[in-house]
């Protein structure tokens, strides 16, 4: 099945602290997380496609296994996959590989907004210890 563009904006916005901006105009959705981009689409462009931050390796493994994930278009195409999608990527996949772009954002922001983030990847404080540490 495709995924709609209803879908992917869901799919982004319902990932703790994701917001949906328009820094380059009114047609291009982009999906940051404590101010940093995971997620760009121009949801009502046809055929729709999302580009998504991806560990290099991972990167490279999508692209040979998916001809729909192609190197990140107009973004560093080392760190960046675009995605079309077309139905031949599974939508369970394109969700994964959204979640995974959130939380390689998410692992470089401070560990203080980790912890308002609700992140699971972030150890809690002990009761006594500084939350900022």
């Amino acid at each position: 099945m495709t995924m709609k563009p209803a879908a992917l904006k869901a799919a982004c916005l319902t990932l703790n602290g994701a917001e949906e901006t328009f820094p380059f105009g009114p047609e291009t959705s982009v999906f940051k997380v404590g101010g940093k981009i995971f997620a760009l689409s121009t949801l009502d462009a046809e055929p729709l496609k999302v580009s998504l931050k991806c560990d290099p390796e991972a990167a490279v493994r999508l692209r040979e296994a998916y001809p729909a994930v192609t190197p990140g278009w107009h973004l560093n195409k080392r760190h960046w996959n675009t995605v079309l999608l077309d139905g031949s990527v599974p939508d369970r996949l394109v969700r994964e590989m959204i979640e995974d772009s959130y939380d390689l954002i998410v692992t470089q922001l401070p560990r203080r907004q980790q912890l308002v983030l609700d992140w699971p990847g972030v150890s809690r404080p002990a009761e006594g210890e500084d939350p900022s540490r």
